[in-house]
């Protein structure tokens, strides 16, 4: 018995605009019924790569096989894909039923057939009742169903998603990451969705993929990704607030960071006085009020938000540190606090940046 193809598998894929090479020798295999997410700053390749898989742009050099089909020559029209854009794109003299079936009916699909997809979508999507509409009629969240509509009713092998949420305001996105990922579960087929947002990639994602460069720096489930960043990049990418980073050096398992503190860390291979950075995150920093603790950092600014309260801080050597509270705490610019720091929530990032492995 053998095993079944994988949905997407990308083989040495490499990418150049004339001189300019954007995308260097990307290695992926995505299964079938994966909601996989690539993410990363502007620039970082993840649209071309979509574009690749979408048949849109031809690779420069190496391999986009479809369940286990050689596909680089294929037209993007015949790949059994369907991509969603950042712009709805949809036909504004059109009403919305005609926007679903637009592109059904130029593959000259039955009529009957046309109905029926057009019909169990828009039941799926909840536009049922806005089927004789037009664009300019609705929502954004609305305009944007009716986008994704338009990929479902083709029944793609494969959902491409390209930042489709960009144009929404913070409510609808929010809602639309909720839909989007029961639209996964209820249908059960493959997605690929490109986002700048690590928010949207750590709520959405079965995996995460995370660009630099047109490289690949890491990918795995997203805890994975946020409790075990492999390289400084990743630390700093994954995780709202951001990680902080205190510079410092190690000798032996002996941590000195420039802040003043003094710390014996658990590292597999001991340091050789060689400069390296400390990680740590926002909502794993304790906080006393009265100055006792590790350190005593002050006040520059802060956010109560109810709930969570943020805290920016700096240290006497200029360092600033950005702390995440589940509290409500009393606070005032220029106020000295203490600071705790627990060191099984260190990471430790040495002079490449890769991180460093802690015994356990």
């Amino acid at each position: 018995m053998t095993d079944l193809p994988h949905a997407l598998e990308l083989r040495d894929i490499r990418k150049a605009f004339g001189a300019v090479k954007v995308i260097h020798g990307i290695d992926l295999e995505i299964e079938e019924g994966e909601f996989v997410v690539f993410v990363g700053p502007s620039g970082c390749g993840k649209s071309t790569l979509l574009r690749l898989i979408a048949g849109l742009d031809d690779p420069t050099s190496g391999d986009i096989e479809l369940q286990g089909k050689r596909v680089n020559t294929v037209p993007a029209s015949e790949r059994g894909l369907s991509m969603v854009f950042q712009s709805y794109a949809l036909y504004p003299h059109m009403s919305v039923r005609a926007n679903l079936s637009f592109g059904l009916e130029n593959l000259n699909m039955p009529r009957a057939e046309i109905t029926r997809r057009v019909d169990d979508a828009a039941k799926l999507l909840q536009i049922d009742q806005l089927l004789d509409r037009r664009p300019g009629q609705l929502s954004g969240g609305q305009r944007q169903r009716v986008a994704i509509g338009r990929a479902i009713v083709r029944e793609p092998i494969i959902f491409l998603f390209d930042e489709p949420l960009s144009n929404l305001d913070a409510e609808l996105r929010l809602q639309m990451r909720v839909e989007i990922s029961n639209l996964h579960a209820q249908l059960g087929n493959t997605m690929i969705y490109v986002t700048h947002d690590q928010v949207e990639a750590m709520t959405m994602a079965d995996r995460i993929v995370v660009l630099r460069g047109g490289r690949i720096e890491q990918q795995g489930r997203p805890l994975d990704l946020y409790n075990h960043p492999a390289n400084r990049f990743v630390a700093g990418f994954i995780g709202a607030p951001q990680m902080n980073f205190l510079a410092g050096r190690l000798e032996g398992r002996t941590l000195r960071l420039d802040c003043g503190l003094t710390r014996e860390v658990p590292v597999a291979v001991p340091g050789k006085g060689e400069a390296v950075s400390l990680g740590i995150r926002p909502e794993a920093i304790g906080v006393s009020l009265d100055g006792q603790g590790d350190e005593v950092v002050t006040v520059r600014n802060y956010e109560q938000l109810g709930a969570i309260t943020y805290i920016y801080a700096a240290f006497a050597n200029g360092e600033t540190l950005t702390v995440q509270q589940a509290a409500q705490i009393p606070l005032e610019r220029g106020q000295r606090i203490g600071v705790r720091f627990h060191t099984e929530t260190f990471h430790i990032f040495g002079p490449d940046e890769r991180a460093l492995e802690m015994q356990s």
